[in-house]
């Protein structure tokens, strides 16, 4: 019995573990909103959002890179060739600069993982009307 129940704790602690680590590797969009506060200063997402210092966040994930309209980007980044897919965008909000040399965008970056993936989690609710999708 003792042994049944040492295993089943086991068993339970490790699929505790196991959903842990997907919830970090997957982001959470709420955390992501609270995340997305230092980006706010220069980019906007929603049906009302107009570019700013930087460009609008709408519809970003998928995005070509310096293809947002009515922005005035560096060539560095309309020339860079990226896509904004997710390993795109955590490398480029890991260091900005590392990822795009000579880009606009003067932000250091987001030094933490967890930050990085909830913020993509995040920007990934809103199309390119900037329409929240409902989970």
């Amino acid at each position: 019995m003792k042994s049944t129940m040492l295993g089943l704790t086991t068993a339970i602690l490790t699929a505790i573990g196991s959903a842990d680590a997907q919830e970090t590797s997957s982001g959470n969009a709420e955390a992501g909103a609270l995340v997305f506060r230092k980006c706010m200063a220069c980019h906007k997402v929603g049906s009302d959002a107009k570019n700013g210092v930087g460009p609008v966040l709408n519809g970003v994930v998928g995005r070509v890179a310096g293809a947002f309209p009515d922005y005035s980007y560096s060539p560095a980044n309309k020339n860079s060739g990226l896509t904004w897919d997710e390993a795109t965008l955590t490398a480029y909000l890991r260091a900005p600069r590392k990822l795009v040399p000579g880009t606009k965008m003067t932000f250091a970056g987001l030094n933490k993982d967890q930050e990085i993936a909830d913020v993509i989690a995040y920007l990934k609710q809103f199309n390119t009307q900037g329409e929240k999708s409902v989970p």
